[in-house]
């Protein structure tokens, strides 16, 4: 099979700092084209529970933005493709727009995804990213009002990123010929187009490939971590196309909540070892439709 290209989308510090790296590195040898690395936040708009438990695990175990920021400096020093970091507004604005920015930059990201600090109420996100010299990514959908549009456009983005449904994170997306036309008609104007939100598949990968600069997978890479963390004796599925749930509920891993959080506090080496194992192997299904290892 060819490859494609593939956005892995992780959580920062999940479940700790060593684990987090580690699944960097993991993607990176996947051969994903674009890492997004997202820093843990207590009242997400756009994360579905996986996600959402994730970033409540990394939070419990004293996640700050300045480690965030020291982890990615780590992870741009080692990468040879460009590192989004996601997050949402309160942690930007918390700091200050433009010293956030700053301190982007200095850890080597490419750019910045923040869904809600939307380009009209923005806080000086993005004058501040270019100054900056990063890439700050709007996010649309593709139900997006024309007269919006055309004012993103207008700006000259070098990227959108199309949410392919409206909502949250993790629920699986069915792909429609209204939404590929619209992938094919940003691209037609220029920009660099990332897409994702309920990519589960590699059936959609390569549905969703040529419409797309890189499509989009971050809740079936985390579910993949955390059901590995959870069961470190259960053999996991190589491949995201077979949905790996484990015992997470939509309340929380084990459908407890704050107990999972205790749960996979302390990774021994051998589970953090088999868990990142599973991350490649999935991450490497996705780019190649293999999932034996390393690119």
């Amino acid at each position: 099979m060819s490859t494609v290209p593939i956005m892995a989308h992780m959580v920062s510090h999940y479940p700790d700092r060593e684990t987090s790296l580690a699944v960097a590195r993991a993607l990176l040898d996947a051969g994903v084209a674009y890492l997004e690395v997202q820093f843990p936040f207590s009242d997400p708009s756009a994360d579905g529970p996986v996600i959402q438990q994730a970033s409540t695990v990394a939070l419990a175990n004293g996640f700050k933005v300045e480690d965030g920021f020291e982890l990615l400096a780590e992870i741009t020093a080692e990468a040879e493709v460009p590192v989004y970091l996601m997050t949402y507004a309160s942690l930007v604005v918390s700091r200050g727009v433009e010293a956030f920015c700053r301190a982007a930059a200095e850890a080597g990201v490419a750019g910045l995804i923040v869904p809600d600090l939307p380009f009209d109420y923005d806080e000086g996100l993005y004058a501040a990213g270019s100054a900056a010299g990063l890439d700050v990514v709007p996010v649309v959908v593709a139900t997006i009002a024309e007269k919006r549009l055309a004012e993103i456009l207008a700006r000259r983005p070098q990227s959108l990123y199309v949410a392919l449904r409206s909502g949250i994170t993790g629920s699986e997306t069915v792909l429609d010929s209204a939404s590929l036309e619209f992938l094919d008609r940003l691209r037609a104007d220029g920009c660099r187009v990332f897409g994702g939100f309920g990519v589960r598949r590699r059936e959609q990968v390569e549905e969703l490939a040529p419409h797309l600069d890189a499509v989009v997978v971050g809740s079936q890479l985390v579910r993949t971590l955390s059901s590995a963390l959870e069961n470190p004796d259960e053999p996991q599925s190589a491949a995201p196309g077979v949905e790996v749930v484990g015992s997470r509920g939509a309340n929380g891993a084990n459908g407890r909540g704050s107990e999972s959080t205790e749960a996979i506090r302390a990774v021994p080496p051998a589970a953090r070892a088999a868990a990142v194992g599973a991350v490649r192997a999935a991450a490497t299904e996705l780019v190649s439709g293999s999932g034996s290892g390393t690119h």
